[in-house]
């Protein structure tokens, strides 16, 4: 879907150090959402213990939601991803391109010591604009 959504990483500055953009415009005209962080459980209500099932779960789980308010990744201006282990970044960035292409979004990522759950180790946080 194509959106006016504008995505930059100026000269001026240092290149991303991973795959997202420096800059995301959103049109004034935009309507905006905020999602609440995602998590890695499965259809059945279930919470791999194991990270990598976590992260593709969450992704499986993002493109779903954004699909019931008629969204794809197209329209996501910025992604926060809080972990509580090291991510495997191989891993990660399969479902980050499967996802965004090479239209990358703003994006901040932190390590912290628990989430809000004992046994979640990664959660994805999205605004979108359409």
């Amino acid at each position: 879907m194509k959106t006016n959504i504008v995505r930059k990483n100026p000269m001026q500055v240092p290149s991303p150090v991973g795959k997202y953009s420096h800059i995301t415009i959103i049109p004034k005209d935009a309507t905006m959402y905020a999602f609440s962080g995602q998590i890695g459980v499965d259809q059945d209500d279930q919470l791999p213990v194991d990270l990598i099932e976590q992260t593709t779960n969450t992704f499986r789980n993002i493109e779903a939601l954004l699909a019931t308010e008629g969204l794809d990744a197209s329209h996501v201006v910025k992604v926060n991803i809080w972990a509580t282990e090291e991510i495997d970044w191989h891993h990660f960035y399969q479902q980050w391109e499967v996802m965004f292409g090479h239209s990358y979004p703003s994006m901040t990522i932190a390590y912290v010591s628990a989430l809000g759950l004992p046994d979640i180790k990664i959660e994805i946080e999205l605004w979108a604009a359409k």
